[in-house]
């Protein structure tokens, strides 16, 4: 295992990848998630997590991270179309929720983290980056929390908000596509 600032790097290279997997699951459920509700709450949260990947990044770069942003965005990509598989066997705002809710709390608790270090190591920038970012992932997991808790109930009472007709149609494609099997 590495130490030092190898180790320093490592983890803001690890927390880069994980947060733009959870950005880029927000930005799609942003466009297609079934309910509006939903939605608007990843529309409310694009901005925060597009300024928390920015001063990622930039942090990143200030100690010198290894790996360079292209390395870092070919496995945020590959990231993002797993999480976009996994989606489409994720056929309702429900299922999707409950992935982001974990992605989230991991952002959190790193944020967290990185707040308690840098306050610990005397580095500012990691501090207040961390202390920002767990601020704010509070924020979003509150919301989301709220959201997952409405549709739970929702689903017992049988009273889900219909899929948009732009879902159902990318459904419907979805099972229209030969399978390897049939």
């Amino acid at each position: 295992m590495d130490t030092g600032h190898d180790f320093l790097r490592a983890q803001i290279n690890n927390c880069i990848v994980q947060h733009h997997a959870l950005l880029d699951a927000v930005q799609m459920h942003a466009e297609q998630a079934d309910d509006q509700e939903y939605r608007d709450l990843c529309v409310k949260y694009l901005p925060h997590l597009q300024q928390h990947q920015t001063m990622l990044q930039s942090y990143g770069n200030s100690i010198g991270t290894v790996g360079g942003s292209s390395v870092k965005n070919v496995l945020g990509a590959v990231l993002s179309k797993a999480r976009e598989v996994v989606d489409a066997f994720r056929e309702t705002d429900f299922l999707r929720v409950v992935g982001d809710i974990v992605m989230i709390r991991q952002s959190q608790d790193t944020f967290a983290t990185f707040a308690a270090a840098g306050e610990h190591l005397g580095d500012t920038k990691l501090a207040e980056l961390g202390r920002m970012g767990e601020s704010q992932h509070d924020d979003m997991q509150r919301d989301f929390n709220a959201y997952v808790r409405t549709l739970f109930v929702a689903h017992v009472k049988e009273n889900v908000p219909e899929k948009s007709s732009r879902a159902t149609e990318m459904n419907l494609e979805s099972r229209d596509t030969p399978t390897m099997h049939g």
